[in-house]
């Protein structure tokens, strides 16, 4: 099988640091290894979505050196794939609606004590189940994975992964992902957002598996999510990929770089008279 990264941005603002650091290492990886790199457009939020911020997504990339094959693959385009894999989930009993607003599942998460902190987990709030035995219609709400139920299906397979970059407490090599852990630490994670008809988790492991993505580069801050992608994985009989997390560019005050640090975008640099190999020397590779 051919070596394989590919490198998922969002069309939503301007590339910055931290995203030069994201695709330059994962098209270093795959050129290392006589392998392909390729770009895929994560453009599933329509509303944030412009054409201009994706034009200027390839200009940036072309101007650092980058290369990848054509067609693109933009996730607006797949949208029938995804509804397949929610249909084929649904129809196993795996998904529920969820009718809840954000405030609802922040009161209910602190409900059985009053004033105890909510537990976080990679997809938020870990969610406490109010609409799992609900029985709202599909078209309700949200679409969430019955977490327990999935498990149930997966009885006396082991969940894990390779990591080969480290994850926020170094966490490096053979990954558990225990029952446990996905029970308490992430929850009924939402599959289909109303206004989306998808979402990232669903999305990102599709999608992966459509473009035979063997390594997954990207920044540390999505290690933990890596456990919902690996269950998906297994319920939906697709291969899971090797991963390579990465450590995140942050400004002079160790805050991690986002879509609003314009300061830090590509091409200011560019403007400024900056090259390529000057953005190298920044982010260290």
């Amino acid at each position: 099988m051919t070596f394989t990264t590919r490198f998922a941005p969002s069309p939503t603002g301007p590339l910055h640091l931290g995203h030069a650091y994201s695709a330059l290492l994962a098209f270093e990886m795959a050129k290392a290894e006589g392998g392909q790199f390729l770009l895929r457009i994560e453009d599933i939020d329509q509303s944030r979505a412009r054409a201009h911020w994706e034009a200027q997504i390839y200009d940036d990339l072309a101007w650092l050196g980058l290369e990848w094959p054509q067609p693109v693959m933009r996730q607006s385009d797949r949208m029938a794939a995804y509804q397949t894999a929610l249909d084929a989930l649904w129809d196993r009993g795996l998904l529920y609606a969820c009718a809840c607003k954000r405030r609802d599942i922040l009161a209910a998460s602190s409900a059985p004590q009053e004033g105890a902190e909510p537990v976080f987990g990679p997809d938020g709030i870990v969610y406490p189940g109010t609409c799992r035995h609900a029985g709202h219609p599909r078209e309700a709400g949200a679409l969430r994975l019955d977490i327990r139920k999935a498990l149930q299906t997966l009885e006396g397979k082991e969940l894990n992964f390779v990591e080969g970059g480290s994850g926020p407490e170094g966490e490096s090599g053979a990954i558990p992902v225990s029952k446990d852990l996905l029970i308490n630490h992430v929850g009924d994670v939402v599959l289909a957002r109303r206004d989306m008809g998808t979402s990232y988790h669903l999305s990102v492991v599709l999608d992966d598996a459509a473009q035979a993505v063997t390594h997954v580069v990207r920044g540390r801050d999505l290690f933990e999510a890596t456990y919902i992608h690996i269950l998906l994985q297994a319920l939906l009989s697709l291969p899971t990929p090797h991963y390579h997390h990465h450590q995140l560019i942050r400004d002079e005050t160790g805050k991690r770089l986002a879509k609003r640090d314009d300061a830090r975008a590509i091409a200011l640099y560019r403007e400024n008279g900056s090259t390529p190999r000057d953005i190298r020397d920044i982010i260290g590779l």
